[in-house]
């Protein structure tokens, strides 16, 4: 499938701002089953992003906008190439767990077994874990098929119920979170069983079975497998990531992969408004305008504070 992209970010201020400074990590990688084939991004006021390559391989751009303004908006369009990845089989053999172990015997994945900064465990977390009988048995794809399926029964998905910094414990307290929630909550499940897990940010293409935010960024999780490597869970949606999940960036969590990250100096309130348009590009063109976005009150406020911007809303 080929797709258009369109990420609208707006920050708007209560008062006029002496400056911007931000990193967005919003373009689409170029591997596997995925490529990118155009990306431009482009700011109002204007300024001249310039880009480097960051942890995990994720395309990074950066700008700073030193004079008075009282709304930024960045405008991103990609135009991007998603093939069906390899089909899996229903199970591995019982031998795959010490497949796994052998493959984790080196220092090559330390950084996706350990804890992370959103993907710690905790007495809820491990307690979630007991109600599952989560254990290594069967197979390890076996035992993610059905965790990943579990979540998404045991948990509602509810916009606007936590926050960007929100700790897993909240979701896990009202049994109902985002996307970003349901991927900290089975990154930490599954590192527990000592299989390498990693959180994914991107977009996904809707279809009505999907019960995640269709305006908005999406995020889910990659776990590593013998033979196959990297496979994707989507938890939020219980399904597998196929050619409709659109991968951005990767990292431990959250915190290696958000969206838009800065600061600005001035004293005012902030308020934060995001568009995501996903399409098959012989359906709709790049160039549709997006719906209006809708206004929220961003919780920063100050003199110099960061304008990081959540997976989903």
């Amino acid at each position: 499938m080929h797709y258009t992209v369109r990420h609208i970010t707006k920050f708007r201020y209560s008062a006029p701002i002496s400056e911007s400074i931000m990193e967005v990590r919003i373009q689409p990688r170029s591997e596997g089953n995925q490529h990118c084939f155009d990306f431009r991004l482009s700011t109002s006021p204007r300024s001249r992003p310039q880009e480097y390559r960051g942890e995990f391989g994720n395309r990074v751009h950066h700008f700073d906008i030193p004079n008075y303004h009282s709304q930024l908006t960045i405008s991103a369009e990609a135009f991007v190439e998603v093939t069906e990845p390899p089909p899996l089989p229903v199970a591995l053999t019982p031998q795959s767990w010490e497949e796994l172990d052998e493959l984790t015997e080196r220092d090559d994945y330390w950084d996706t077994l350990m804890p992370s900064h959103f993907a710690a465990p905790s007495e809820l977390l491990l307690e979630l874990a007991r109600e599952l009988k989560l254990e290594r048995r069967d197979d390890p794809l076996t035992v993610l098929r059905d965790l990943n399926s579990a979540l998404y029964r045991a948990f509602d998905y509810s916009p606007k119920t936590t926050r960007v910094d929100s700790p897993i414990d909240d979701a896990l307290k009202l049994r109902r979170g985002v996307c970003q929630d349901f991927a900290h909550i089975m990154i930490t499940l599954v590192r527990q069983l000592r299989i390498p897990c990693r959180y994914v940010s991107g977009y996904l293409y809707h279809q009505r079975q999907d019960r995640s935010a269709s305006g908005a960024t999406h995020a889910w999780i990659e776990a590593l497998l013998p033979e196959f490597g990297w496979v994707g869970f989507d938890p939020t949606n219980n399904t597998l990531a196929d050619e409709r999940h659109i991968r951005v960036a990767i990292g431990r969590d959250y915190a290696d992969v958000p969206p838009t990250r800065g600061v600005f100096r001035g004293k005012a309130e902030s308020e934060l408004s995001v568009t995501v348009k996903v399409a098959p590009f012989d359906v709709t063109p790049v160039e549709e305008i997006p719906p209006e976005p809708v206004w929220e009150p961003s919780p920063l406020e100050g003199y110099e504070h960061d304008q990081d911007q959540q997976t989903d809303q």
